[in-house]
């Protein structure tokens, strides 16, 4: 395989959620708001949101699939409505703050190999954010980036990873993908025609390869020389 670009999925793969966006956060929203969530309550309100998370019909980018989702954490960890549709307005707005993400440790160390093998590097992702001030913030140097805000279009929706793939100027059969998820990440990717890899950091999903528990296995999964 002639590889000549990598793309990567942005929240989960390349970077975490800060404490605004983790359950301290839905605790302080919620008291501005007047309501008293208990964090202990947060992963379980969250699994059961994602049971009853329903994407676009048309892979559409839609925010108010993800402030619904929302609502339903800030009920699920002891919020009432009408006020719990206020918390998850604010909420949802937070993951378009940049400085709310931490970028994982692996990340510099293997984009700077990447680069140094000579290989493009895009960005595609399901959010509000503009993925190139997202890079910019945090010193990423990458050559293109799309959200599915500004593309209109989700993944795994084909056409959003081709046209990052466009401004590369890179064809699928020559790309790889590498993201945390299997239906939006891999699944996506595979139907174009390009190279998947899953980040796996939980190690949720054991039965799949190309698999890798960090960033840090990733040129080797990619065949690039050892350095």
């Amino acid at each position: 395989m002639n590889l000549r670009a990598v793309l990567f999925d942005v929240d989960f793969t390349l970077a975490k959620p800060g404490p605004e966006l983790m359950p301290e956060g839905y605790v302080s929203c919620g008291e501005r708001h007047g309501l008293s969530l208990e964090a202990v309550r947060y992963e379980a309100a969250r699994d059961a949101a994602l049971i009853d998370l329903k994407r676009h019909p048309e892979l559409d980018h839609d925010e108010e699939i993800w402030v619904a989702f929302t609502e339903r954490i800030v009920v699920g960890m002891g919020g009432t409505e009408p006020v719990s549709h206020d918390v998850a307005v604010e909420l949802t707005s937070r993951w378009q703050l940049h400085e709310n993400f931490e970028l994982y440790e692996d990340v510099m160390p293997v984009l700077d190999e990447l680069r140094e093998a000579g290989l493009k590097i895009g960005l595609v992702s399901n959010s509000a954010r503009d993925v190139r001030d997202f890079a910019r913030h945090h010193a990423l140097a990458i050559d293109a980036g799309i959200s599915s805000f500004h593309h209109g279009k989700t993944k795994p929706h084909g056409s959003i990873f081709k046209a990052v793939l466009d401004l590369l100027q890179v064809a699928p059969a020559d790309a790889a993908m590498v993201g945390d998820t299997f239906e939006d990440d891999i699944a996506g990717a595979l139907a174009l025609g390009m190279r998947a890899v899953l980040v796996d950091r939980l190690g949720l999903h054991e039965d799949y390869q190309p698999r890798i528990d960090d960033l840090y296995a990733l040129p080797a999964v990619l065949g690039l020389p050892t350095l």
